[in-house]
């Protein structure tokens, strides 16, 4: 292997006291794997929804500015006022930034599992991996199957382990269909293939008719295009035929959370055999993930008594299931990266790349197939 360097370059995410927020490439020193650890060279992580909170927080990307050079750029964009409440518990600190991404494992730490994966690809997930260098726990790693390259293992967890995360709640919590808003997204495709190939019935919302002839392109069988002005119909149609009583919205604020309740409880309606002025007794649960709509949640009380929503994230999640999941969910992503969990990018940056105005500009948009990966 070649000689590794004594420093690395690392993005940096930092919110000032002046309401200001700042994006550089800073020069740190390279980490020692301890024991347990590996050192992994990145060769590739991708810029996820969760990635981009805490890389501009609350700023307005609108007024960015790119100052430095080509080389080291510094992006600053004012965080407005009325946000900066919420990003109190950051101010003043320089975060790295980037959930997961992979690459060579590089150096190795004394420890037999460490010293296995010296000079494998790995797939890692732990932060702070928008770097040229990141130390890893063993455990954090996922070795990737033979011929499979750092693009191809980039978005090994997130995605991945966040749709089947989903399947595994609906099983855990008794329901036997759900429902995914965002549809389109890299996500919403890797979770349309794992129902198809595990039979389990989905409903997909998107918001354009060419984000649902994609999904039907793919195979999907239940597609509701919230910019219809039947969607509601339809979208109760789908559920009726479906059974969903579970949903998992990355909006979070807006409407449609409630919408999808209220479509679950006439979906149900129509084999009640009696009134109840209390509704359903069958339990409907909407989930927040994410968070594409920025604005309060709302909804109409229209669907009864038995329902609930609340926010459910990865991590939590897998905490939650145990090691032994996780592992059976990690290796069932490895079994399959090229097919269920293959992922496609619009555009690869470096570094510096991804501090472009032209980049920043792409990211404000958080638009469907626009995704970025980094290749430091």
């Amino acid at each position: 292997m070649n000689p590794l360097p004594a420093t690395m370059l690392q993005l940096r995410s930092l919110v000032t006291a002046a309401g200001e927020l700042e994006l550089s490439l800073q020069e740190v020193p390279l980490p020692t794997p301890a024991a347990e650890e590996v050192l992994v060279r990145v060769e590739a992580s991708p810029i996820n929804p969760s990635d981009i909170g805490l890389l501009f927080g609350a700023a307005d990307l609108s007024q960015a500015k790119v100052q430095g050079s080509a080389e080291r750029p510094v992006v600053r964009a004012p965080v407005p006022p009325a946000a900066m409440k919420a990003m109190a518990g950051r101010v003043g600190q320089s975060l790295a930034v980037g959930n997961e991404g992979a690459g060579t494992v590089a150096a190795a730490g004394a420890s037999p599992k460490a010293q296995a994966l010296l000079g494998r690809r790995v797939a890692g997930i732990g932060g702070e991996m928008y770097a040229q260098y990141r130390a890893l726990r063993v455990e954090a790693c996922l070795p990737l199957p033979e011929g499979a390259s750092a693009v191809d293992g980039a978005s090994c967890f997130v995605n991945p382990l966040t749709a089947l995360g989903m399947v595994e709640t609906m099983r855990a919590e008794g329901h036997t269909a759900l429902v995914h808003t965002a549809a389109a997204s890299n996500l919403g495709q890797m979770l349309n293939r794992i129902c198809l190939k595990d039979g389990v019935g989905l409903v997909n919302i998107v918001r354009k008719p060419e984000q649902a002839a994609l999904l039907r392109g793919q195979g999907a069988v239940n597609v509701c295009d919230s910019s219809a002005a039947d969607f509601e119909a339809r979208l109760t149609d789908a559920i009726a035929a479906t059974g969903a009583t579970i949903g998992f919205d990355a909006t979070g604020g807006g409407t449609l959370g409630g919408q999808i309740l209220g479509c679950m409880e006439a979906a149900l309606q129509r084999k009640a055999t009696e009134y109840s002025r209390y509704g359903t007794s069958t339990h409907k649960q909407v989930y927040l993930y994410g968070g594409l709509d920025m604005g309060p949640t709302t909804f109409r009380r229209t669907f009864g008594m038995a329902w609930g929503m609340g926010g459910w994230l990865l991590f939590p999640f897998l905490q939650k299931a145990g090691a032994a999941t996780a592992q059976r969910l990690k290796q069932r992503v490895a079994d399959e990266l090229k097919t269920t969990f293959a992922s496609h990018y619009s555009h690869e940056v470096s570094l510096a790349g991804a501090l472009s105005a032209e980049a920043i500009a792409a990211y404000g948009r958080r638009a469907t197939g626009e995704k970025f990966l980094i290749r430091p």
